[in-house]
């Protein structure tokens, strides 16, 4: 295949690291090299921090009519629909997933730059009541200035358009780097984003990895704002490198998510939606209901036919029509999920299903593990607690409405969590106890630009989407105006 060089893009040039230093991107079906990419480093971020800086200190992008920025993110939205094929096949490229799933990405990833242009225009400030006579009193939403952006690999433009349209339709000027290993997408998008008319220093895109490039955009005091979506180690650390200039902050760490079932759930769409929450994109999802918390009246019968059900996966090339689940993203992450399913074992867990390499030879160059179901949970496990990351379920079991919200709760993690049961009083109940950023009922994994997204508790700082996430990007400035100004003679 043509193996492509992915260049960086910085104050409106596509150019190569300072270093010349390259990154071979890899497939993971097949470790086949798919993209040499330029490798950047602290100065190359410093020369996109300059660039950005100047765009928004000396340009016109901060004070160009939001309408006319919305119409601008528009057209990226168009572009993305027209290119939905092309960046479809390298998403799957680059992470394994199947093309199908890019394709839906690519639909989500339209409609939130989409939603953001519609925005655009729609937060401008209000009017407020002044208790001081022939005064004007108003507030104000302005932006906040140079943006960092650090994306994670699972999904690297679907993560991207979360932060890039709010950015740009707000008035500020940005800096992204994306995961040094999943690329592909991120360089597409900027060719789109010059391609609809975005101005030079506007927008740039930084190659390389996190220790370098994402340590200098969170400590670099000309960055006003970090936003970051990944790991919880890392979080605290751009946490602690952020507070030198007292960056805002807007950070999505993940989650270990509860996916409670009550003995009167509609059953068999329960077990299906177990089995979507957690082995699309072979589990590597921020969201994954990863921890099954099953009544104990229906547990053996469920876990049976999830079991049954599980076993009829079939793992494979994403850009295989048959395939349902790809491979994880990396050697690295794959030897996480083995010792994390390990660890578990050794803490009494059983295994149900999968829990090993597939033996399919054509499957032996890429980093597949099976789909695996893990019953005789309990909250006290290594495996229940920290995010794997992978397509594994731990079964847990409740007996008590009471017992079941313990269990869903019991986590340093708030990001997301289901509740199944056809008593809506229940759900209610429930709901208003999960401390949880987002809740379903009856559903799982569902979501979509209007609606905020985001954790409590060590899920992350910040919400992201809907209305909340255009107000990331925002300064918010009182200004009050005396119409009859008078001396007071007080001195």
């Amino acid at each position: 295949m043509d193996i492509k060089k992915q260049k960086q893009y910085i104050d409106g040039k596509w150019v190569n690291s300072f270093s010349n230093e390259t990154r071979e991107i890899i497939n993971p079906f097949n470790q086949e090299v798919i993209a040499i990419a330029a490798e950047g480093n602290e100065k190359d971020a410093q020369a996109a921090i300059n660039a950005a800086r100047k765009a928004f200190d000396q340009g016109d992008w901060s004070t160009t009519p939001a309408t006319e920025r919305g119409q601008i993110v528009h057209k990226v939205a168009d572009y993305i629909e027209r290119d939905r094929e092309e960046l479809a096949q390298l998403e799957s490229l680059d992470t394994g997933k199947t093309v199908e799933e890019s394709r839906g990405d690519m639909d989500d990833i339209a409609s939130v730059f989409r939603y953001f242009a519609e925005m655009a225009d729609k937060n401008g400030g209000e009017l407020i009541d002044s208790p001081i006579p022939n005064s004007i009193s108003k507030v104000v939403h302005e932006p906040v200035g140079v943006c960092g952006q650090i994306t994670p690999w699972n999904y690297p433009l679907l993560q991207a358009s979360w932060k890039l349209a709010p950015a740009l339709v707000t008035g500020n000027t940005l800096i992204i780097k994306p995961s040094e290993i999943t690329p592909l997408t991120h360089v597409k998008v900027f060719e789109l984003m010059e391609e609809a008319g975005v101005p030079a220093g506007v927008a740039n895109l930084v190659l390389g990895a996190g220790a370098t490039v994402g340590a200098e955009l969170s400590s670099n005091t000309d960055v006003d704002l970090i936003s970051f979506t990944g790991g919880i180690e890392t979080g605290k650390k751009i946490m602690q490198a952020a507070s030198v200039n007292v960056k805002k902050l807007a950070l999505e760490l993940g989650g270990k998510n509860p996916n409670v079932v009550f003995a009167d759930a509609d059953f068999e769409t329960a077990v299906d939606q177990a089995m979507n929450a957690v082995f699309f994109h072979a589990g590597q999802i921020c969201s994954a209901g990863t921890r099954l918390i099953i009544e104990e009246s229906i547990h053996d019968e469920f876990v049976e036919k999830l079991v049954g059900r599980v076993k009829n996966i079939k793992m494979g090339d994403g850009f295989d029509d048959s395939t349902q689940m790809g491979p994880v993203i990396s050697q690295d992450h794959l030897d996480k999920i083995v010792a994390y399913v390990d660890q578990g074992i050794k803490e009494g867990a059983k295994v149900e299903v999968g829990a090993k390499r597939p033996d399919a030879p054509e499957l032996q160059n890429g980093f597949f593990y099976e789909p695996t179901i893990l019953t005789g949970c309990t909250s006290d496990m290594t495996v229940v607690q920290e995010e794997g990351f992978g397509p594994v379920i731990t079964v847990e079991k409740f007996s008590t409405e009471e017992e079941a919200i313990r269990l869903a709760n019991d986590s340093i993690y708030g990001l997301a969590g289901g509740v199944w049961t056809q008593d809506i009083a229940k759900a209610e109940r429930c709901v208003a106890k999960m401390r949880m950023g987002t809740v379903w009922i009856n559903e799982f994994n569902l979501y979509f630009p209007h609606a905020p997204w985001g954790g409590f508790k060590q899920s992350g700082i910040g919400r992201e989407l809907g209305k909340l996430g255009i107000e990331e990007y925002q300064e918010t400035k009182h200004v009050f105006q005396n119409l009859r100004p008078e001396p007071l003679n007080w001195f």
